[in-house]
């Protein structure tokens, strides 16, 4: 099972390849939106922005979010990990409900090409 701390690692890493995406995936990860991504496995809360093309986490608590953010994610820290490395498909993911993503309607067209 992974730890908090290789989640965190995990999102800084996404964070840092959507920085340096280009094209479509750079103009969808262009949002400026709240965010918060549970770890269920660990049942620990990221939350922050996606601001500019980058996720800022701006702090981590026990539980699911106290607040409901604009674009909202949970999966197990594995599932994370494995979407990171590439070894887990967003997509194959979502569809199969692995990961959870809610956001507004006009989010979701936007991130799909995240996808």
């Amino acid at each position: 099972m992974a730890t908090i701390q290789e989640c965190r690692e995990a999102l800084d890493t996404l964070s840092g390849n959507l920085a340096r995406a280009d094209g479509g995936v750079r103009g969808a990860a262009a949002l400026d939106r709240s965010l918060s991504c549970h770890i269920t496995d660990l049942d620990e809360t990221f939350t922050g922005r996606l601001d500019g093309g980058r996720i800022r986490v701006d702090a981590v608590a026990p539980g699911p979010p106290a607040a409901k953010a604009e674009i909202r994610l949970a999966m197990t820290g594995d599932d994370l990990l494995a979407m990171v490395a590439g070894d887990l498909k967003f997509a194959k993911a979502w569809a199969s409900g692995r990961v959870r993503l809610e956001a507004g309607f006009r989010d979701l067209l936007r991130l799909k090409s995240l996808l």
